[in-house]
């Protein structure tokens, strides 16, 4: 059986983080974050804006994100969402009305090289 953490984060409306988070379980953001971000689930609320280099397993954006983004498992952007910087991530979702404005790479499995760094997130 898979051990699924329950963690459950808010970096709420005003309320601003500049530097480095690390978080485990789901993180919701609805402010600001600034500098570095390390999560397994990260959620940009519609009134989040997030710039940071950011290292999660699944990532789905709802407000705005400038930055560089290193998802394992997937990236979505919502319809309200406005992505841009980097990407490299294994799945990714753009629904329609969202902003997607960044260089993107998209692996494979039978891309070794690129889903061994992204597997070392989950560490």
């Amino acid at each position: 059986m898979k051990n699924t953490s329950k963690d459950f984060s808010i970096i709420d409306k005003e309320l601003t983080v500049d530097g480095t988070i690390s978080s485990k379980g789901k993180l919701v953001i609805k402010g600001v974050v600034k500098g570095t971000l390390i999560g397994e689930t990260v959620i940009i609320a519609e009134e989040g804006k997030v710039f940071a280099d950011t290292k999660a397993s699944s990532m789905t954006i709802g407000g705005t994100f400038e930055g560089e983004i290193r998802a394992s498992k997937e990236l979505i952007i919502l319809s309200t969402g406005n992505c841009s910087g980097k990407v490299v991530c294994k799945d990714f979702v753009v629904e329609a009305g969202g902003v997607l404005n960044a260089e993107v790479n998209c692996i494979t499995s039978q891309d070794s090289q690129s889903q061994r760094e992204l597997l070392a997130v989950k560490k």
